[in-house]
C-alpha cells in the first residue's frame, strides 16, 4: 500500500534551514512546475527560495512570483554577459540566509514531497559537506540521455562516495564550507565537480541519495548536446590538466556507446523510434568532448567510467518504487 506523506510537520523542520538557489534564463515553461513541487515539500519551516535570473526575456519572473507563495522568494539579477554557472551560484548563495544551500536547475522538478527532507538528512552527520540526488528524464529526453542518467545516478544510495562526481541540477552543500571555498567562476562548466573535489580533499564526505529524485527536462538538439559536452570538456581539462581525450577516444567511445544504446533499444523494442537520436546524440556528445579538450586534460579512470563508459542498464530505466505518493503535476501530458 502506498503511504501518504504527512505534509503538516516534519522533525527536520527544527533541525535545518535551507535556501534553495535556482539558476534561470528564459524558463517560463519549467519554473512553475519546480516551484509547485517545492511548495508541496514535507519540510515547512526555515526555507527560502532564491531565483538567480540572468536576463530572462520571457515570463520567467512573472511565473515565479505568481507560483511561489509557500516560502519567501528573492530574485537576484545578473547580466547575461556576467554569467557562468559558478558566478550565478555565488551571487545566489551570497543572498542566502540559511546554513544549507539546495541547488536546483530551473528545468527540474521533484517527484516526491520528501525530496528536500531526503536531500538534507545526511547533513545531520557533520562530516558530510555535499549531497546530491537522483535524476531521471521525461518523455522529451533523448534515449541516450535516459541511459546516461541511469548510469550516473544509480538506484542505490551511497553515504560515503569515494570520488567527486556530483551534479548541481539537484544538490545541496553547507554554506559555511562555501564561505571557505566559493564556486569557481572561471570554469565553463563542472563547477560542481571542482567544488566536490575540494571538499573531498578537505576531508569532507559526499553523499548520494537515490530517494531525493527529480525529473530533469531537456529538449536536446544536436547543437545543444555538442555545446554542453564541449564546455564541460573544457572545464574538465582545466581541473585535470594531465588527462587527454584523443581522436581514438572519440571513435572508440562513440561506437561503444552507440552499440550499447542500440542493443538496449532492441531489448526494449524501441529501436525504430530511437535509432536516429541515438546516433546523433552520441556523435555530438563525444565530438563535443573531443573539441572541448583540444580547445582548452586528465580523466581519472574512475571518472572516465562515470562520464563515458556504457553499461547495461535495462533495470535502471525504471526507478525503484517507493512507499510515498508522488507529487501530482496537473500540467504533465
Amino acid at each position: 500500500m502506498v503511504q501518504k506523506v504527512d505534509n503538516q510537520k516534519n522533525p527536520l523542520d527544527a533541525l535545518v534551514g535551507c535556501s534553495i538557489v535556482i539558476r534561470a534564463y528564459n524558463e517560463e515553461k519549467n519554473i512553475g512546475r519546480l516551484l509547485r513541487g517545492i511548495n508541496q515539500q514535507t519540510l515547512k519551516k526555515n526555507i527560502e527560495v532564491i531565483l538567480v535570473d540572468s536576463g530572462s526575456t520571457d515570463d520567467t519572473l512573472a511565473v515565479a512570483r505568481a507560483t511561489q507563495r509557500q516560502f519567501p522568494l528573492q530574485i537576484v539579477h545578473i547580466r547575461p554577459a556576467e554569467f557562468t554557472f559558478g558566478y550565478a551560484l555565488n551571487r545566489g548563495i551570497e543572498a542566502a540566509q540559511h546554513p544549507h544551500i539546495v541547488i536546483a536547475s530551473a528545468h527540474v522538478y521533484p517527484i516526491y514531497p520528501d525530496w528536500l527532507e531526503r536531500l538534507l538528512a545526511p547533513f545531520q552527520d557533520l562530516q558530510v559537506g555535499l549531497v546530491y540526488g537522483k535524476q531521471r528524464g521525461n518523455q522529451t529526453s533523448r534515449y541516450s540521455e535516459h541511459q546516461i542518467f541511469a548510469r550516473w545516478f544509480p538506484e542505490q544510495t551511497n553515504l560515503r562516495q569515494a570520488h567527486p562526481f556530483c551534479n548541481n541540477a539537484n544538490a545541496a552543500i553547507r554554506r559555511s564550507l562555501w564561505g571557505i571555498h566559493p564556486y569557481d567562476e572561471s570554469l565553463t562548466g563542472l563547477e560542481d565537480l571542482e567544488w566536490a573535489k575540494w571538499a573531498l580533499e578537505a576531508g569532507y564526505s559526499i553523499a548520494y541519495i537515490s530517494e531525493a529524485e527529480i525529473i530533469h527536462v531537456h529538449e536536446d538538439t544536436p547543437a545543444g548536446v555538442y555545446n554542453r559536452y564541449q564546455r564541460e570538456a573544457m572545464a574538465f581539462k582545466r581541473l585535470f590538466p594531465h588527462e587527454h581525450f584523443t581522436l581514438w577516444d572519440f571513435w572508440r567511445l562513440m561506437i561503444k556507446n552507440i552499440t550499447s544504446d542500440l542493443r538496449q533499444a532492441v531489448l526494449e523494442k524501441s529501436i525504430s523510434a530511437n535509432l536516429g537520436s541515438i546516433i546523433w546524440f552520441r556523435a555530438m556528445q563525444f565530438w563535443g568532448t573531443y573539441q572541448g579538450f583540444h580547445r582548452s586534460g586528465p580523466l581519472t579512470w574512475q571518472l572516465r567510467q562515470t562520464f563515458y563508459y556504457p553499461q547495461g542498464i535495462r533495470q535502471g530505466r525504471q526507478s525503484i518504487k517507493r512507499d510515498v505518493e508522488p507529487i501530482e503535476y496537473n500540467d504533465l501530458a
